[in-house]
């Protein structure tokens, strides 16, 4: 476990029949009662760990870029970017640790153009290294921290859309009301983010190449 990382409870609920009871229940020609049980656990992130063995590291089925439907512009940008970009899997996510980008083949999103929006939000993400724009992405899930880059991430996916035309269904503004939720009492906290998110934009499209922007 890396120092300083913050778990996630769990419960678990379920029922079970005391092997007295279920003898009992036998011997009565009744059927055995059960009791309900509920157990707490605090769970953490592969990502958030060190040192595990190679087993628990997510293997994931990498694809290039030119297995899903393309829209140009787009795809131009992820191969121009160099970033590690994989494909397969079946969840979404940045891991600024080994600084890849991770998201599920387009297949498996329920309307196509959607896996755009989530490919821009993660390379939203991507563009926040310290090697690059160097943001804090130090915060752990539901901290303020973590809303502020999600936040980023979501915006720089918006405007990247704009830019290229992409207007996926699902609506940005939802995913953005629920982290502004997060830092409700922060009445700043959408223009700081505006400005962080304009730059990842604009960081994200100067890989679009010129033949690319116009067609």
């Amino acid at each position: 476990m890396r120092k300083g990382e913050r778990g996630t409870t769990i419960c678990y609920a379920d029922r079970f029949t005391p092997k007295d009871e279920a003898e009992r229940a036998r011997d009565e020609d009744r059927e055995a009662r059960q009791l309900a049980f509920l157990k707490r656990f605090t769970v953490f992130n592969v990502d958030q760990c060190e040192g595990l063995p190679e087993r628990f590291s997510p293997q994931i089925e990498t694809a290039s870029v030119e297995d899903v439907d393309r829209i140009p512009a787009a795809h131009a940008l992820i191969e121009a970017s160099g970033a590690d970009f994989r494909i397969g899997g079946g969840e979404a996510y940045y891991s600024p640790g080994d600084d890849y980008v991770a998201v599920p083949p387009q297949q498996a999103f329920g309307e196509p153009i959607n896996w755009y929006r989530t490919a821009l939000h993660e390379l939203g993400h991507w563009t926040g290294h310290r090697s690059r724009l160097d943001r804090d992405q130090s915060g752990a899930f539901g901290s303020g921290a973590y809303a502020r880059e999600e936040l980023v991430a979501e915006m720089a996916s918006a405007f990247t859309c704009a830019s290229l035309s992409i207007r996926p269904t699902v609506r940005h503004a939802d995913y953005i009301g629920s982290w502004l939720a997060v830092l409700r009492e922060d009445e700043k906290a959408i223009f700081r983010a505006a400005s962080a998110a304009s730059k990842a934009a604009d960081f994200l499209l100067g890989f679009v190449p010129a033949e690319e922007a116009l067609s």
